[in-house]
């Protein structure tokens, strides 16, 4: 596909397609028009790594609790990690309301539209920046996700992933290239329209598995389908091994309350309560040996007799992480200040946890409610 003539019929027939087809999603605007650039930020950091009918209900509730990015720089940062319960990779929340705090205090309020601007705002990378610029305010700038280099590497052959620089720079470079062409002569759309029907190809049609070239709008052009390496490209990526885990969850009771605590600001589940949670090496079957001087060490507590509640299994991007409940009364001590805090299970929900942690609770709650 060298001919600019070639070019100008592709984005004519997938930017007709995505006027008829698009998803109707709420952080959207209508093909020609621009969304609140506020809107891309929130829906761009909670669509990282998460599935779009997810995201849908907590962008709604997200956008109603904190309608502006002043709302939201003003709020506290347990509110915004407790309403982003279950979407996962609580970071995100955690830059997201930092941003918000720099584009208040830097920028009066309003987001830049550059994309040297937007790359210093905690949390935005190439992407999420060029989505603001591009979908937000018009610009023509790039972006580079999963669908896009799929959509990418099918209708140039491209070999090869983003795993490295010269991979990454030969997408982005081809991703600028088409959205530096001029779009349509009839100015209909803006280069934000066409990151997203581009977007919306690889979300909707070209498919990691079973791709539906036949209902494709570009087919014509695609030289993956003309080579017959549909299923060949992109290339697979090479999967990183994950981790074995065990996290100890000491539950600690003392007169019907429970000891949970917060989590520091770096590391997994940042600035999140728990119950506490020992990390340590995978052993081949549980054990709580141990546990009870660790409890003594980090919150000053004797802890009686552990009885393992139950177990569970959780998955992160690069760990595996076994769940182990352990549960005892503590018998003496004294609570170490900043160590911690009691509270009642319906008390320990309202706080901001971490899904595993949830699911600790509700075990919990089965065997020992009051």
């Amino acid at each position: 596909m060298d001919r600019s003539d070639d070019v100008t019929n592709l984005k004519a027939a997938l930017l007709a397609w995505y006027a008829q087809q698009s998803r109707l999603l709420p952080w959207r605007a209508k093909p020609g028009k621009l969304p609140d650039p506020y809107a891309v930020l929130v829906s761009e950091a909670m669509l990282q790594q998460t599935q779009v009918a997810t995201v849908v209900g907590y962008f709604q509730r997200f956008m109603k609790r904190w309608p502006t990015v002043d709302d939201l720089a003003a709020t506290d940062e347990q509110d915004v990690l407790h309403l982003w319960q279950g979407l996962g990779y609580y970071r995100r929340a955690r830059h997201l309301h930092r941003a918000a705090q720099v584009i208040v205090k830097e920028h009066g309020g309003q987001l830049p539209d550059d994309v040297a601007s937007l790359l210093k705002l905690p949390g935005v990378g190439a992407y999420t920046a060029g989505a603001i610029a591009s979908i937000g305010f018009g610009k023509a700038e790039p972006l580079v996700d999963g669908n896009v280099v799929r959509v990418l590497a099918r209708w140039f052959a491209l070999e090869g992933g983003i795993g490295d620089a010269a991979g990454k720079k030969r997408f982005w470079d081809a991703a600028l290239r088409m959205v530096e062409i001029e779009v349509l002569t009839r100015r209909r759309f803006s280069p934000g329209d066409w990151n997203q029907a581009v977007m919306e190809l690889g979300a909707l049609v070209c498919t990691p598995r079973a791709p539906r070239c036949d209902d494709c709008p570009v087919a014509t052009w695609c030289a993956a389908k003309r080579q017959g390496r549909v299923d060949e490209l992109p290339t697979p990526r090479v999967r990183t091994r994950q981790i074995g885990v065990v996290h100890r969850v000491a539950a600690l009771r003392r007169d019907g309350r429970w000891l949970v605590r917060q989590r520091g600001d770096g590391g997994l589940w940042a600035g999140l309560w728990e119950l506490a949670t020992e990390e340590r090496e995978v052993s081949p079957r549980p054990s709580s040996r141990g546990l009870r001087a660790w409890v003594h060490d980090q919150t000053g507590l004797e802890a009686g007799p552990m009885k393992l509640a139950g177990m569970f299994d959780h998955m992160t991007t690069h760990r595996r992480i076994r769940f182990e409940i352990w549960v005892a009364r503590v018998q003496g001590g004294r609570l170490r200040r900043g160590a911690g805090r009691w509270c009642t299970l319906d008390q320990a929900v309202d706080l901001a946890m971490s899904n595993p942690q949830r699911q600790a609770l509700k075990l919990l709650a089965e065997k020992h409610r009051r």
